[in-house]
């Protein structure tokens, strides 16, 4: 192969990867955040008071986040409310603060551990808008009614009543 001035340019291909090389920059980047996000085992060559800091202090956004979104649901806990969101999404990847404060709201109703406040709150946004734990939610086209933990919502045109709280 020759430059663009005319000399020859030995250029040989790379080399191929080695079996205990770490992967790309990418692979690297990937397995950070999902050890950072989601629980996983934290990646080789890091050290893990700070990486523990780093963990901690993102799963402490992550509360604030859910908790402009869900604000009763945070109230509800008091002092307590990063520590159960954090025990709660500390192996979970999050989904978005709305769908994280869902997440979390639905799990403790099943587990019979949904504060009255928190109950009030899920059951309306049960009666507004339709989600199914896996895809964004998106609004209800008809009436609905929904009962959570003693709450009750029903949705009629567009708005939301509650008829009843725990």
């Amino acid at each position: 192969m020759t430059a663009p001035d005319g000399t020859a340019v030995d250029h040989e291909p790379p080399a191929p990867r080695q079996a205990d090389d770490p992967g790309s920059l990418a692979d690297r980047q990937a397995a950070l955040v999902e050890a950072l996000t989601a629980g996983r085992p934290m990646p080789a060559g890091f050290d893990g008071f700070r990486f523990e800091a780093a963990r901690v202090a993102l799963l402490r956004k992550r509360a604030g986040e859910v908790s402009r979104q869900w604000p009763l649901l945070a109230a509800s806990f008091g002092d307590r409310w990063k520590h159960e969101f954090a025990t709660w999404a500390a192996t979970r990847p999050t989904q978005g603060s709305l769908r994280d404060g869902w997440d979390l709201a639905r799990d403790l109703l099943a587990r019979a551990a949904l504060p009255p406040m928190a109950a009030t709150e899920l059951a309306e946004r049960e009666a507004a808008l339709h989600y199914d734990g896996a895809s964004p939610p998106r609004p209800r086209r008809g009436p609905s009614l929904r009962v959570a933990a003693g709450a009750v919502a029903v949705q009629i045109a567009g708005r939301v009543r509650v008829l009843r709280r725990p």
